[in-house]
């Protein structure tokens, strides 16, 4: 590392420099506390008692050999104040952190695993015109080995096979993590984190970590984590007032702290653009990871997120160093934003005036989505348009659709009970808009328990509720979303996200009727899915497409294989003049693949 870049904010590889590494001298200490008055290094291997670092540099940096320091023992940095005050910090680059209750960094070798997956690198792409269906997963409640014990977690090892075979089975090609740093305590779910470089204890050590990530490439499944830019966790041992001043932070509390009552960067301070972009880099370099989704831009974008407090002009242009910086190492990683601003370009390289993000969640698809599908069907002709609106704005970013864990918490109910009406009337229309977001343009993205139909609202506590399987409705609903991933995959027209040419409405003038049908188009064939979102039959519904195709129908989501009314194999749909002709049942979708006919003369 480059010390004018680490003061400038240009450099990416601090953690090369900082943390504690492992030589064949022992173990180097380095930290970073200019304004400390001495800094020691305590842990197991001095019997918590001091051991002084020297100052190097120009007397702002703190190191130390230590031969006894070895792999796995703890450590702290005792880092004392201008009056001679001390608190024990972990190690703000630190490579492993002990489990909570503790708060020690612990010694880790990043030499432990050797990946395998040199062709899924060369190969990999961002997915700009590729199939992308994320599949979102907290790693401690997607299945527990004991879900009565609060720790009765899986190892990242433990978990890696049987994770990966249901993600690959479903139709998933794309695992998001929740954030994996080191945080003190599981209800914040990662968000809120003391260890920007410590793979979290609670599922093992960073060599299962990096066993879990290439087993995933292996199977050709890429993964994306969570990475948290904004803010950090409160806790004094930690990054808070890390040199007895508040050297990662603002420096007023109206500015330092945010909605969430944690910490927010001072992103206009070099060394601290250098500690955050060091981070997203560690996790790309040493991990693989195949992306980030970067949590809560909009804070970033506006000062505490609010609008009305004016642009936060140094954190956007920090934004746009990073991601342009990221993407020159890692052209092929995926850098998605998590926005709910209307902030233009987002998702637009930086020479073109963007952020320089590849994606952007579209967070008011989702809204309009739900708040639609929660409405009693006599007021679906009233909010007809919410459904439509999306493509108004859909080109003006590069947009992923996510239905995420967000949105099955705190009393808003899970994706299947926000549907209007009750049990048995849920699930068809269920079924039917998981038809339409996958023929809508954009990447997907699902929160795990989404897929079959997971109806007790999300709680990191415990696992998903598997034993919901054994019930025929939700069982069908599962090989149902199996079924619609697996056309996703398949057909190309459903990949050429934001080509304008790609997409069009065949029918988006129904009201009345409640009935839609979108077009994907592809040189191979064409995609069509015709939806009926009212609660009654619609008889004789037409839609024109065009002559000269063959037309095979796909999927019905009123299959009775899939727990709906229309026995299994009845085609009753016609393809005559150019037209699609059908009588479509209440809450149901029909997809059909259209290609073109090879003329003979």
């Amino acid at each position: 590392m480059d010390i004018n870049s680490f003061y400038r904010g240009d450099a990416f590889d601090a953690y090369e420099y900082f943390g504690a590494h492992i030589t064949k001298d022992g173990t180097v200490f380095r930290t970073y506390a200019p304004n400390a008055s001495k800094v020691s290094v305590v842990g197991d291997f001095t019997d918590w008692e001091d051991l002084p670092m020297e100052r190097i540099e120009d007397g702002r940096f703190f190191e130390l050999t230590v031969p006894e320091a070895a792999e796995g023992l703890r450590y702290k940095y005792r880092i004392y104040d201008k009056s001679g005050n001390f608190i024990d910090h972990c190690d703000p680059y630190g490579f492993g952190m002990e489990l909570r209750p503790g708060t020690c960094s612990v010694i880790r070798s990043l030499n432990g695993y050797e990946f395998t997956d040199e062709k899924w690198l060369e190969s990999r792409t961002d997915c700009r015109d590729k199939p992308m269906n994320i599949y979102e997963v907290h790693l401690g409640s997607w299945r527990k080995k004991d879900d009565e014990d609060p720790e009765g977690w899986y190892s990242y090892s433990e978990i890696a096979d049987e994770l990966i075979d249901y993600v690959s089975e479903f139709g998933y090609n794309f695992i998001e993590l929740m954030p994996l740093s080191e945080h003190p305590c599981d209800e914040s779910w990662g968000y809120q984190i003391t260890g920007f470089f410590s793979p979290t204890a609670r599922y093992g050590t960073p060599a299962e970590l990096m066993e879990l990530i290439d087993k995933c490439h292996k199977k050709g499944i890429g993964v994306i984590v969570d990475f948290v830019p904004v803010h950090f966790a409160v806790d004094h041992y930690a990054l808070t007032e890390y040199d007895g001043t508040k050297l990662y932070e603002h420096p007023t509390d109206d500015i330092g702290y945010n909605e969430w009552g944690s910490r927010n960067f001072i992103h206009s301070k070099g060394e601290v653009q250098t500690f955050i972009q060091s981070a997203a880099d560690y996790w790309l370099s040493v991990y693989h990871f195949d992306g980030l989704r970067m949590d809560a831009v909009r804070n970033m974008i506006y000062w505490n997120g609010q609008e009305s407090r004016g642009e936060n002009l140094k954190a956007i242009s920090f934004l746009k160093s990073m991601n342009s910086g990221l993407k020159a190492r890692h052209p092929s990683a995926i850098i998605a934003a998590e926005d709910s601003s209307s902030y233009p370009k987002v998702a637009a390289p930086v020479f073109d005036g963007g952020l320089g993000f590849d994606y952007k969640w579209d967070l008011g698809w989702m809204h309009d989505t739900l708040e639609y599908f929660q409405s009693a069907p006599m007021y679906r002709t009233r909010d007809y348009h919410k459904l439509t609106f999306s493509m108004l704005y859909f080109y003006n970013e590069r947009f992923i659709l996510p239905l995420s864990h967000d949105e099955v918490v705190h009393g808003k109910a899970t994706i299947v009970q926000k549907m209007n009406g009750q049990y048995p009337e849920k699930f068809p229309q269920a079924r039917a808009m998981f038809m339409y977001m996958i023929a809508h343009p954009g990447k997907k993205l699902t929160f795990m328990g989404n897929e079959f139909a997971q109806l007790r609202e999300w709680d990191e506590k415990r696992q998903q509720d598997w034993d919901m399987l054994k019930y025929p409705m939700h069982d069908s609903f599962r090989e149902y979303i199996k079924a619609l991933n697996a056309i996703y995959l398949k057909y190309s027209a459903l990949h050429y996200d934001y080509a304008p040419t790609n997409f069009m409405w065949e029918d988006c003038n129904s009201a009345i009727r409640c009935t839609y049908t979108i077009r994907r188009k592809s040189a191979d064939s064409d995609i069509v899915a015709v939806l009926n979102f009212s609660d009654w039959y619609q008889a004789d519904y037409s839609v024109t497409v065009g002559e000269g195709y063959d037309v095979e129908l796909l999927l019905d989501s009123d299959d009775q294989l899939y727990s709906g009314n229309t026995p299994h194999g009845t085609t009753d749909f016609e393809y005559r003049d150019g037209k699609l002709l059908m009588n479509i049942p209440p809450f149901s979708g029909r997809m059909f693949l259209l290609t073109k006919q090879i003329s003979r003369t």
